[in-house]
């Protein structure tokens, strides 16, 4: 029977006869590939052994591939085989520092994959004192450790780490290159972000990507000309997360300096690729749970927006006019006054009319339609003030038709 039939099967014990017995080496390696695939199987203890002992095996290309079978098998897989490799006993509440002290011993391991596993149960572990372990294997030969540590080191979030990791921010691998700029910006501090400012030139859309994601936790203007730089990427990847990164950005710096940011940012916003700045926008003022976030998006999309993402801006915008944030409904409506044209003023219209709406929204609605309504509006709010009993909705409505005209 066919391995790949013993795997739709589900026939693990016949696997690992073939890891263990099989004369040719190929098949052994296949087959150890194949056992990772059954993590919650009821033989699983069978499995890990096997291929632990697998893993040991003089034939490399067996042991790399159990190796990576017992990373895909998680939980005590692979703590099960450096344990064996190390000597060590963890027990079922074996010590961290225990297993620390192993899986750093694995780091030196002659078989690649296994200096991998080691560096993501290092990463799992999170201890600050194997930073400095991990970091020397930044100079392994095997770009899938590298990638690896400095994951690992991200997870770990110790500052130590910034310095070694910057080393790789020049690396020949995309890949390393892309978990570095990950882990310093995980780790976020001045020295981290500073680091990856010249990666928004990366030659690799991740990294570049990846970069421009962090600028946005600065908590000054440092990033904005990259980011507005970033505006024009090819990649519509990197602009939206150029425009994601602006945004909290706006809602980092201190208030004193958002005022000059933020007319700098509209004046580059608006002169780039419509779609491609609009759609994020709304995506943030839609699902984002930030207030701060949300309310800069509010006051952006009023200065920004074209024509087309023109009809979903104004319906984001009216919805907001519903939200318990007083802020952000001020925001809205003062975007939807920016907006302006008959079609805002149809959706503020069908606000205010509507009875069931609470009074304070359709009381800013009318605000509103006090900026952009015509004569249809007018009429609407003469006939608002003779017939509410609201209070405030009737000096909204005075206020508002002095500003078209004055009653009929």
């Amino acid at each position: 029977m066919s391995l790949y039939q013993l795997e739709r099967d589900g026939d693990v014990q016949e696997l690992i006869r073939a890891t263990r017995e099989a004369d040719n080496p190929k098949v052994r390696a296949r087959a150890a590939e194949l056992l990772g695939n059954f993590p919650d199987h009821d033989d699983r203890k069978d499995v890990i052994n096997a291929l632990v002992g697998a893993a040991q095996s003089d034939d490399s290309r067996i042991a790399a591939e159990a190796v990576d079978s017992l990373d895909e098998l998680g939980g005590d897989a692979i703590e099960q085989l450096i344990a064996d490799m190390a000597g060590a006993d963890f027990g079922e509440d074996g010590a961290g520092w225990v297993k620390a002290k192993a899986f750093v011993q694995a780091l030196d391991a002659d078989v690649a994959e296994l200096r991998m596993a080691a560096a993501n149960g290092l990463g799992q572990l999170a201890q600050s004192d194997t930073v400095s372990h991990l970091s020397d294997s930044f100079d392994d030969d095997d770009r899938r450790v590298r990638a690896r540590a400095a994951r690992a080191c991200g997870k770990i979030g110790d500052p130590r780490a910034v310095d070694p990791l910057e080393s790789l921010l020049t690396d020949s691998s995309a890949t390393v290159r892309r978990e570095a700029a990950d882990a310093l910006g995980s780790i976020g501090n001045r020295q981290a972000l500073q680091a990856l400012l010249p990666l928004y030139e990366d030659d690799h859309e991740q990294v570049r990507r990846i970069a421009v994601g962090a600028f946005g936790n600065f908590g000054n203007e440092r990033p904005v000309d990259y980011l507005v730089e970033s505006l024009s990427d090819e990649s519509s990847a990197v602009r939206q997360t150029a425009v994601y990164s602006l945004i909290e950005l706006l809602s980092n710096v201190p208030t004193d300096q958002s005022h000059e940011i933020r007319d700098t940012v509209v004046e580059k916003l608006s002169s780039t690729d419509d779609r491609s700045v609009v759609v994020p926008l709304v995506e943030i003022l839609e699902e984002s749970t930030q207030s701060a976030q949300r309310r800069n998006t509010a006051w952006l999309l009023g200065r920004v927006t074209g024509q087309q993402e023109r009809t979903r801006v104004i319906e984001s915008l009216i919805d907001a006019l519903f939200e318990d944030d007083q802020m952000l409904r001020q925001f809205s409506a003062t975007s939807l006054a920016e907006l302006g044209g008959d079609d805002v003023e149809r959706r503020l219209l069908s606000v205010v009319e509507d009875e069931n709406n609470d009074p304070e929204v359709r009381a800013q609605a009318i605000f509103t339609l006090g900026k952009v309504g015509g004569n249809r509006s007018r009429k609407t709010l003469d006939r608002i003030i003779d017939q509410t009993e609201n209070e405030t909705i009737r000096k909204r409505a005075f206020s508002a038709i002095s500003k078209l005209g004055g009653r009929r």
